[in-house]
C-alpha cells in the first residue's frame, strides 16, 4: 500500500490551521503536505509536526502574489530575483521542518509572451533551485497542472515535464505527479505510471477524484487499482515516496467533513 500524506491545505479545513495538524494524526496518517507554511513561524510548525508525530513531505516555495492570482513566479522573465529571494525562504524552512521535497510552481504564461523565452527562464529558475537545494539535500518538484483549474498555466503534460527533467539533467529535480491533473489533461493513468516511475523522475503522487476533486473513492477514477499500480512498480524500482491527498471533502468544511470521508483509506489497510 502506498504511503498518505494529508493535505491540510485542503484537508480538514473545519478546523485553525495549526489545530489540523492533530486532526490527521488523529485518524491515521504519518505524513502532512500543504501549500505554503510561510503564515506560521518555522519553529511554531516544527513543535506541530513533533507533538503529532508527523512528517513534513512537502509545501510549495512562495508563488508570487497569490491572491492577485499569481500561480508561481519561474517561467517569469524579469522576476528571477523574487525567484530567487523566495526559494530561499523556501529552503529555510524546509530545514527547519525537515522537509526533503519543495514544489516550484512554474506560473501563468503571460498574454502574447513568447513560449521560447518562458521556457528558457523556466529552466534557468529551475536549474538555480536545484544547485541550491542540492547544497541540503532536497530536491525541487514540478508539477503539470490542468488548463481547467489553472488556465494559462505554463506545465501542463507528463511528457513536457519529463523532458525539462532531463534537459537540466540535475537528480534533485523530479516530477510532482498529481494524477487528479494527469486524468484531466492525458488520461491512461495506469500506463503513465509504468512509464515514467522507473525512471527516478518521479519525486511524489497527489490524488483526488475526477472531476470533482472530492475524495479518491467518488467520481470515474478506480483508485484502488491504481495504487496496486504503484505498488507493483515500486517493488521493482524501489520507490518510496509518498501520495499526497489533495481533495477537497465532499462534505465541506463541516464538523468531521475530513474525518467521514477517509472510509477509503481505511480499505488500504
Amino acid at each position: 500500500m502506498p504511503r498518505f500524506a494529508a493535505n491540510l491545505s485542503m484537508l480538514y479545513n473545519e478546523h485553525e490551521f495549526l489545530d489540523r495538524f492533530a486532526a490527521a494524526a488523529k485518524d491515521g496518517f504519518q505524513a502532512v503536505e500543504y501549500l505554503f507554511p510561510y503564515a506560521f513561524d518555522a519553529q511554531e510548525l516544527k513543535q506541530r509536526l513533533s507533538d503529532n508525530g508527523l512528517q513534513q513531505v512537502l509545501f510549495n516555495a512562495p508563488p508570487g502574489d497569490w491572491d492577485a492570482g499569481e500561480r508561481g513566479l519561474a517561467c517569469l522573465p524579469g522576476r528571477e530575483s523574487e525567484f530567487q529571494a523566495g526559494f530561499l525562504k523556501a529552503l529555510a524552512y524546509a530545514e527547519t521542518l525537515n522537509c526533503l521535497r519543495i514544489h516550484v510552481m512554474a506560473g501563468l504564461k503571460p498574454q502574447g509572451a513568447d513560449a521560447s523565452v518562458l521556457e528558457k527562464t523556466y529552466i534557468q529558475n529551475i536549474t538555480w533551485a536545484a544547485a541550491e537545494a542540492h547544497k541540503s539535500g532536497r530536491d525541487v518538484l514540478i508539477e503539470p497542472i490542468n488548463t481547467r483549474d489553472i488556465p494559462g498555466f505554463f506545465l501542463n503534460y507528463q511528457n513536457q515535464a519529463h523532458n525539462i527533467v532531463q534537459h537540466i539533467g540535475a537528480s534533485n529535480v523530479k516530477v510532482q505527479m498529481d494524477l487528479y491533473h494527469c486524468q484531466i489533461m492525458e488520461g491512461d493513468l495506469a500506463a503513465k505510471i509504468r512509464q515514467y516511475l522507473p525512471t527516478g523522475r518521479v519525486g511524489h503522487f497527489q490524488i483526488a477524484g475526477v472531476p470533482m476533486r472530492h475524495e479518491p473513492d467518488l467520481g470515474e477514477l478506480n483508485h484502488p487499482y491504481l495504487f496496486d499500480v504503484i505498488d507493483e512498480v515500486s517493488a521493482t524500482c524501489g520507490w518510496d515516496g509518498w501520495v499526497g491527498c489533495e481533495y477537497r471533502p465532499a462534505r465541506g468544511a463541516v464538523a468531521n467533513g475530513t474525518h467521514d470521508g477517509l472510509a477509503w483509506l481505511h480499505q488500504q489497510g
